[in-house]
Order: C-alpha cells, then structure tokens, then sequence
C-alpha cells in the first residue's frame, strides 16, 4: 500500500533518513532520491565544498531549488537534509507535495550514529553534542509543522527501523482512509 504518490523523509542528522528512504522506495516501489546527494551530482563536488565555497546560505539556495524541482516528481521517497525545513518555502513545497514523515532521534542517537562522520560541515568544531542540541531546538518545531506521520527513534538496525517505519505509515494510512 503506497500512501502517497510521494513520500518526503525528514529528520535530523543522523536519524537514517536516506538509509530507511531507500528500504521505504523499494517496499512501496517509488524512486529513491537523497537531496544531498542531488546537490552533489549537480554541482560536481561534496556538500562539504559547496559550504567552503558558497557557505551555508548558498548551500540553501542550492537545496531550496532542488527540493522544488525533486518534489514534483511523481513517485520518489525523498529524503531531504536536515535543515532543509529551515526555509518556509521548503516546509510548504513538502506539505503540499507528498506524505511528510519525521525520522526522530535523540541527540544521544545522533552522536552514536556519527561517532565517525567527518563529512557533515555544521558539526565541524569541538561540541558535537551542543551543536546538535541546538540544530534539535531550532528544527524540532518545523518538524512537528509538516509532519503527517512521527517515527519515534529507536536504537536499532536500518532494517528494523525500516520495517517498524512501514508498519506505522500502513497503520497510519489505513486509519485515515477507513472513516
């Protein structure tokens, strides 16, 4: 059962976005895309050198065009970055454009999960664990905006995240369509 024609991955960083979004396209069918991913094949380098070369407000407006032009695909899980919901723009192109669902993890998670992550140009300095506190704070609220559907994190594998994630958008989904 595919409760959308799209289906649109939020979360914070580390929460297994584009890990669980590529086990949800291929259960419900639908293309996969990773929005840091398309920033990289479209610029031709890492997301760590489009923020040394442009910063973070032109890594936004990279993201912000992307995530438009993705979001009107048909048929796609789309997993965005983390901080893509900064943007008003951005958190109604995916409220109106697909099922939103929020990927959740402790900020506890987060620093387990990129223990070894060196690749991710907002953690770079001392305090991870501040950091991602804070980013939690800023977000959380643009989260809850959009969100049809919460994934309440856990402390498991991809595949088990996965299959607990389908469960609860069929559950969800049939709960909305039954009345």
């Amino acid at each position: 059962m595919n409760p959308s024609c799209n289906l649109f991955i939020v979360g914070p960083t580390g929460a297994g976005k584009t890990s669980v979004g590529r086990r949800l396209a291929e259960h419900y069918g639908l293309s996969f895309v990773d929005l840091d991913q398309e920033i990289e094949r479209v610029c031709g380098v890492p997301v760590t050198t489009v923020f040394e070369i442009e910063g973070e407000a032109g890594f936004r407006q990279r993201e912000t065009q992307l995530l438009d032009e993705c979001s009107r695909r048909s048929g796609v899980v789309l997993a965005t970055g983390a901080g893509a919901v900064l943007d008003p723009a951005n958190r109604r192109v995916l409220a109106e454009r697909g099922y939103v669902l929020w990927l959740q993890a402790t900020v506890e998670q987060q620093l387990e999960r990129l223990a070894n992550d060196r690749q991710r140009p907002l953690l770079a300095g001392a305090d991870r664990a501040e950091r991602l506190a804070s980013m939690t704070q800023a977000r959380t609220p643009f989260y809850q905006e959009i969100a049809d559907l919460v994934i309440p994190g856990a402390h498991e594998h991809v595949p088990a995240a996965s299959a607990r994630s389908i469960l609860l958008i069929d559950l969800h989904w049939q709960r909305q369509h039954a009345a």
